[in-house]
């Protein structure tokens, strides 16, 4: 899977206020489909490879490949 594009949230929801900041990637799947999720541990970069860490709630949490 490879980071379609990225963003850092600073202002967040109420919910997540305490999070913030936190990153947040459009990730592509190996069959070409797309999610949304979270970013754990370091930061990503457009093209970088990810694995699925883990989900909770139905989000899904994404980290760099290898970490």
């Amino acid at each position: 899977m490879k980071v379609y594009t990225e963003t850092v949230v600073h202002s967040a929801p109420e919910a997540y206020v305490h999070e913030a900041p936190y990153q947040i990637a459009i990730v592509i799947r190996d069959d070409g489909s797309r999610v949304t999720g979270r970013v754990l541990g370091g930061r990503v970069s457009i093209g970088d490879e990810v694995e699925l860490a883990e989900t909770r709630d139905g989000v899904s949490y994404f980290r760099k490949a290898g970490q």
